[in-house]
């Protein structure tokens, strides 16, 4: 089963940039999509961006504009460029697969990472 692994999450000042990248260990072009979530402290896991294999991306409301997922296919790597972060954006961040889900369409199915921690604090 591929494996993932994240990283380049840190500390940054409101309104600092981060760069977080995904290793799978296998291909990423076996999967319809990859895509990055994040969970708060005391929060459920959400979505955050995903991208599929062709290159169609989608962001949730709360970072459209400010965060951008992009893929190298040949690393089988996956990134996420996040922008002007604020502290609603302090998280771990997790990157999954998507795949077709038995009765539930497509989903995330790849067992969870150990993630990434963004900590946005002055």
């Amino acid at each position: 089963q591929v494996q993932l692994v994240e990283s380049g999450g840190g500390l940054v000042q409101p309104g600092g940039s981060l760069r977080l990248s995904c290793v799978a260990s296998g291909s990423i072009l076996d999967f319809n999509a990859m895509g990055w979530y994040r969970q708060p402290p005391g929060k459920q896991r959400e979505l955050v961006a995903a991208i599929t294999t062709g290159g169609a991306t989608t962001y949730a409301d709360s970072v459209k504009g400010r965060f951008t997922i992009s893929r190298d296919n040949a690393k089988n790597t996956v990134y996420l460029q996040m922008n002007s972060l604020n502290a609603g954006d302090t998280a771990v961040y997790y990157c999954n697969a998507f795949g077709q889900i038995a009765g539930s369409g497509l989903g995330p199915v790849l067992p969870w990472g150990q993630g990434t921690q963004v900590t946005v604090s002055s």
